[in-house]
């Protein structure tokens, strides 16, 4: 009898047990939080080859459980699987730290780091999952249901607690904590790990506490044998040899009848799963297209708050823990006051149509948000925008395009214009009037890039200077910053923690990323002078170039704004989260219970990793459209959800054709006997038996 929790029947042990799930969970949702924007930012990675990587990555995670359920139910016991397969998790999260450090190796050892990181990741999260909850539960005598119950509702309470407090920590040590001169990813990473680490050692001081079961074989590998051996027996099959009512009764000759008739109704299941991986597809880009959505958005709520794109994740778990408790004592309460019968099938078509307009809510979303987004140039072409620098009247002819255009003085211009080049790169003459007199400027364009052209005033006329411009948005939220210098003498500024240097005679600095805030106070120093300049409001996403001017005894400064800056709040991605979150618990939480209750208990086990397999597949369906669609996004979140309806329809006809079992009606059907010893005579029997009672309630 171990020792029990201040005189009730929770085990000590189970303290342990939380804690370390708690841990665990902190770990790998911390590290998962940021892991989109380290592809993209740190490894620079496009967002496409990154929302591959992740979803490749959370796919791993699912496909691993069947090997820890393996290993603890045929080799090693759920106790020593959970600690060696900790360990890995341990290493994994260590070498995804070292390979976010920016002096340890070149770009490719990083990305080699951060890639055997993630697999060591994927084997010990996915490992361990399906021992935690399981060996908690056998810490329980077999009378204390209600309190295993309980445990289990406290375990999950543990997994969402560490799930919220860790998107809302580690996105403050990414963003917040410089190292390295950039976005700590070493310690975002870091901390995850050391969670990990007091997770191990937790667990293993409840070592002496633990109610440990031996293996006890695998469940479904005894499932597969046979499967296999049916398909076998087929296949081998005689023309001679009685037809079978059903491929599965080909096992017969090896296996009990009650074995075979459970293995049909899990397989009536899992049937049914084989349209549920599009609604992981969807669920899971909460992590991936839905974070770098949140990059172009406006973050600051008031004046002080400022949200991190990657914290925004912690709505799902927030909304989560609100809705279960809200959908059970209200909502479905009130559908059954309406007599409307809402069957667990039912619930799920509900869950997947919600999930499908939360992908419609985001394609408004991003419809809206692209509109601050510069389209980049085609194969072919290049864009440009000039800057009139230059006194008097001005206007300029661009190949392409046979009328002079008027380009008022000191004006931020009205845009970026895509000019042909019909080849990759090509020597292009633009013509600039000024007070009747043509110039004319030649510079090289190269295509699928953007540029602006300085036009100043000079001795000898006119002078243009041609400059390569950035026009990606900071996959931060950040903004870019340069300047042009029109004074005679040398600037140096430091804005924010970034130092400018600006060469005289119109020069143009680096560009560079300055956090989001009001600049009213910028020191900046001339020859022998220092001044303070107002850059006012740098704001999300914006990209500016600052036009310094001014005589002996100030600089004056003229902003313009390249790039526009995000001017669709991030609350707008609040509906698509209320809705993803309602269509979770309708689709997820419902599933598991249905999926529970059609299936025996000893299959249970099989139908968990049915289950996993669906989110495994989901993940893939994301990698294989991010990789091979190329759509624009808001097309890609259209098609997400359009798919998902279709496959809402196909799982509905096939719900309606589902006819619900009572998986203890087989203590009727079958005596205690295992079947593996039948004569002739109680094999007929009991097939009749089978065929009378139960032919109403197995469809397949």
């Amino acid at each position: 009898m171990g020792k029990k929790l201040c005189g009730t029947n929770y085990p000590v042990s189970i303290a342990f047990i939380v804690v370390n799930e708690f841990c665990e969970r902190f770990s790998y949702y911390g590290m998962k939080a940021v892991l989109t924007l380290y592809f993209v930012n740190y490894l620079d990675w496009n967002k496409d080859l990154s929302t591959a990587v992740y979803h490749a990555f959370s796919s791993l995670c699912y496909f691993t459980p069947l090997l820890g359920a393996l290993i603890a139910d045929s080799w090693l016991g759920k106790f020593k699987t959970i600690i060696y397969l900790s360990v890995v998790y341990v290493i994994g999260h260590v070498v995804k730290s070292v390979g976010a450090i920016p002096d340890v190796g070149d770009k490719t050892i990083h990305i080699v780091l951060s890639m055997v990181g993630l697999v060591l990741i994927a084997f010990g999260t996915g490992g361990i999952k399906p021992c935690v909850a399981a060996f908690g539960g056998d810490q329980f005598d077999e009378e204390h249901t209600s309190e295993r119950r309980k445990f289990f509702s406290i375990f999950y309470m543990s997994i969402n607690a560490g799930s919220v407090l860790s998107t809302i920590i580690t996105p403050i040590l990414r963003g917040d904590v410089q190292c390295f001169g950039q976005d700590c990813y070493a310690l975002a990473f870091g901390v995850p790990a050391v969670l990990m680490v007091v997770a191990l050692v937790v667990f293993i001081s409840g070592s002496g506490m633990y109610k440990k079961s031996p293996p006890e074989g695998n469940v479904l590998l005894d499932v597969c044998k046979c499967i296999g051996f049916a398909i076998k027996s087929r296949w081998r099959s005689s023309k001679e040899d009685p037809k079978r009512k059903h491929w599965l009764d080909w096992a017969e000759k090896k296996y009990s009848k009650r074995l075979i008739q459970e293995i049909k109704m899990v397989l009536r299941v899992l049937v049914l799963y084989i349209p549920l991986p599009m609604f992981w597809a969807l669920f899971d880009q909460q992590g991936s297209r839905w974070t770098l959505q949140a990059t172009r958005m406006n973050m600051a709520f008031g004046e002080s708050f400022v949200l991190k794109p990657d914290q925004m994740q912690m709505l799902n778990a927030l909304l989560i823990l609100v809705f279960i408790p809200v959908f059970d004592f209200m909502v479905y309460p009130l559908i059954g006051l309406c007599r409307i019968k809402l069957t667990p099938l039912r619930k799920m078509a509900v869950g997947m149509i919600f999930a499908a307009l939360a992908f419609g809510a985001a394609t408004l979303v991003e419809v809206n948000v692209v509109k601050t987004v510069v389209e980049p140039a085609p194969r072919g072409e290049c864009l440009l925008q000039v800057y009139n620098l230059a006194e008097g009247e001005v206007s300029i002819k661009i190949p392409g395009n046979d009328l002079f255009q008027p380009l008022p003085f000191y004006e931020d211009p009205v845009g970026y214009q895509r000019v042909p080049l019909g080849e990759h790169s090509k020597n292009l003459t633009i013509h600039i009037k000024q007070n009747n007199v043509t110039h004319e400027c030649t510079n090289a364009f190269t295509e699928e890039k953007a540029y602006s052209l300085v036009l100043h005033s000079h001795l000898s006329g006119l002078e243009c200077k041609l400059v390569t411009d950035h026009i990606d948005k900071n996959e931060n939220g950040n903004a870019f910053l340069r300047f042009i210098n029109t004074r005679s003498e040398d600037v140096n500024l430091t804005v924010g923690d970034q130092y400018f240097y600006v060469p005289s005679d119109y020069s143009i600095s680096a560009i560079k990323t300055v956090d989001r805030k009001e600049y009213t106070d910028v020191k900046c120093k001339s020859g022998s002078e220092e001044f303070t300049i107002n850059l006012g409001l740098l704001d999300f996403g914006a990209s500016y170039t600052v036009i310094l001017t001014g005589g002996v005894d100030e600089i004056v400064t003229q902003k313009m704004e390249d790039v526009q800056a995000n001017d669709v709040h991030i609350a707008w991605q609040i509906p698509q989260y209320v809705l993803i979150t309602a269509g979770e618990v309708m689709f997820s939480i419902t599933g598991l219970e249905f999926s529970y209750s059609q299936a025996p208990a000893n299959m249970k086990s099989v139908l968990q990793a049915g289950w996993l397999m669906t989110v495994a597949f989901g993940n893939v369906i994301v990698l294989i459209v991010a990789e091979g669609a190329g759509l624009e996004q808001w097309m890609e979140f259209l098609l997400f959800g359009g798919l998902l309806v279709a496959v809402c329809i196909i799982f509905s006809i096939m719900a309606y054709f589902y006819t619900y079992v009572d998986p203890n009606q087989l203590d009727k059907l079958f005596h205690e006997d295992k079947g593996y010893n039948h004569d002739d005579g109680d094999l007929k029997k009991d097939k009749e038996n089978e065929n009378i009672q139960l032919q109403q309630s197995t469809k397949m």
